[in-house]
């Protein structure tokens, strides 16, 4: 096979194209590095605009046997049978490209929305044979991170063919993250990067479980992608949502860790100068499994000592060997020697805005999981858009409409203010902080341990600074369930809105997750954590 063919753009966008233009050629340029025996007819791509799911059935016609048998396993299965001999590294990335390619064209294409797909394999025919010794997971990168030979473009086109806007040639297409390199140290294979859900290059994503709705962001193209088993591990990134929203909308697995677990050395950004509520590598993926597989790995090359900002801090396996042995089989809850069941407090509500019916049945369900295995349950934009502004004008590209309310330009806030407000997040973090402590020895019911435990959040998540999150798949949508309460009394205009937006017929099918938190550093625990609930999960629906 030639791998040559295998997305990578190497097109030179004319500098004074209108930026329509060189949006245009970007999509086209994309579309003819997918081999012609992989392209979909137009009554195909009519087929799926009119589809409301586009997983399963409908991607796996497009699909070999094979394929199917190689991009449905989990990246851990795939590793030991690569490892083994039993599958070759090529065989495995052809399979992933492969799926990517028509995930790419149903997904966006005839939706005038192309996926977040841009190829890494720029590599010649020649040299594909060095993927032959790599044992490890095929993996997608959000197109924040940077990979030698490649464009990256953040959904900016005035970045088109650039360093993140500079045309200097010694850093055009010739920079790699470090945890890039991380990764490619490893043995992994980058196949291809995502984008922006949303953006002037790509347009828009959909769902691809109910194309009713947002696969999520800003790293909705891997949740797209996983979904549609393109991809089973892939990189985001992460500051309020951005890895767990794509998981908890699509039906797969993320981790966001504390922001400086992972290195972020040279990977672009929006506004990288903010750093009270820094961004973090987060891992997304199909399996429980394969986020542990990613995250273990990458910190074990030691990333702290290329990039002063990581934490010195090793992968603790005994943590999550810890947390683990706290259950048996099924998540169930064992009492051997003096192993305490896991204790989670539950946020139903933040007060401000109630969860529509799928999502507080979803909440119920793992309550109600976690419960019966045994376990306890207590009830419990500064630079005034500059940044933003400034690369668009690289182009003349125009905000994308769902952003200017948020980022039509400004004045800077003030230094003085800026430095209140970071004030004001410590401090509540602090009283956040507090308030955890003191449910330790809570006599209301609210985690009656001798410590505290990661709560279960779904409405709110708690300081940015202070967690360390994991999401788990719960159920889907379902329209003869999830009815709306039609003398619900909302709590104030905002939950009016969001009541009012609640269609279980648009909704039905929709995947539903939760949301778990731990407190900094807890990254081991808190996959930990993820697992059991969703072992507990799994055993109720087998019941």
């Amino acid at each position: 096979m030639n791998f040559k063919y295998l997305f990578g753009y190497s097109g030179q966008a004319s500098g004074n194209a209108s930026w329509e233009a060189k949006a245009s050629a970007k999509r086209a340029d994309t579309l003819a590095k997918i081999p012609a025996e992989w392209l979909l007819p137009k009554e195909d791509l009519d087929k799926a605009a009119n589809e409301r799911n586009l997983t399963g059935p409908f991607i796996n016609q497009y699909l070999s046997p094979d394929d199917i048998a190689i991009v449905e396993q989990g990246s851990v299965p795939l590793v030991e049978k690569m490892s083994a001999g039993k599958l070759s590294a090529v065989q495995v990335t052809r399979a992933f490209c492969k799926t990517a390619a028509i995930a790419h064209q149903i997904v966006g294409i005839s939706l005038c929305t192309p996926a977040q797909l841009e190829g890494l394999f720029s590599q010649s025919q020649s040299s594909h044979h060095a993927y032959d010794d790599r044992t490890t997971a095929c993996t997608s990168l959000k197109d924040q991170f940077h990979v030698k030979g490649n464009a990256t473009s953040m959904g900016y086109i005035g970045w088109i063919d650039t360093y993140e806007g500079n045309p200097d040639p010694n850093l055009v297409f010739n920079v790699n993250s470090q945890v890039v390199t991380e990764l490619l140290a490893l043995g992994a294979v980058l196949y291809c990067k995502f984008g922006e859900t949303v953006n002037n290059i790509i347009g828009r994503t959909l769902n691809p479980i109910n194309q009713n709705l947002s696969c999520g962001g800003s790293s909705g193209g891997e949740g797209a992608l996983s979904a549609l088993h393109g991809s089973s591990v892939g990189l985001g990134t992460d500051i309020g949502g951005s890895v767990r929203i794509p998981a908890g909308f699509c039906g797969i697995f993320s981790l966001k860790p504390t922001h400086n677990r992972l290195s972020y050395r040279d990977v672009a950004n929006v506004i990288p100068g903010q750093t009270t509520y820094a961004s973090s590598v987060g891992v997304l993926g199909n399996t429980i499994e394969a986020i542990h597989l990613v995250l273990s790995s990458l910190i074990s090359t030691e990333p702290w000592l290329r990039d002063p900002n990581v934490a010195s801090l090793p992968w603790r396996q005994n943590i999550a060997d810890e947390t683990l042995s706290r259950a048996g089989k099924g998540g169930q809850c064992t009492s051997a020697g003096d192993k305490q069941p896991l204790k989670l407090g539950v946020l139903w509500t933040d007060g401000v805005v109630t969860p529509h019916p799928p999502v507080a049945r979803g909440l119920r369900l793992t309550v109600d999981a976690v419960k019966k295995a045994g376990h306890r349950v207590s009830f419990l934009k500064a630079d005034g858009g500059h940044d933003i502004n400034r690369q668009l004008d690289l182009s003349g590209e125009p905000l994308i409409p769902q952003l200017r309310d948020s980022f039509t330009l400004r004045d800077p806030m003030s230094l003085l203010k800026y430095q209140a407000l970071t004030i004001e997040g410590r401090d509540y973090e602090a009283a956040y902080s507090d308030y955890w402590n003191e449910t330790a020895n809570a006599e209301d019911g609210r985690l009656p341990t001798r410590r505290p435990l990661p709560p279960v959040f779904l409405a709110l998540n708690p300081p940015s600074g202070m967690r360390a999150t994991v999401v788990i798949p719960v159920t889907r949508a379902d329209k003869n369930q999830d009815l709306a309460d039609p003398d619900y009394a909302p709590l104030n205009e905002l939950d009016a809105k969001n009541w009012e937006a609640y269609d279980a017929d648009i909704y039905d099918g929709a995947p539903v997750g939760v949301q778990i938190v731990a407190r900094k550093y807890e990254e081991e625990k808190i996959w930990a954590i993820g697992k059991l609930v969703y072992d507990c999960l799994l055993q109720q629906e087998a019941q």
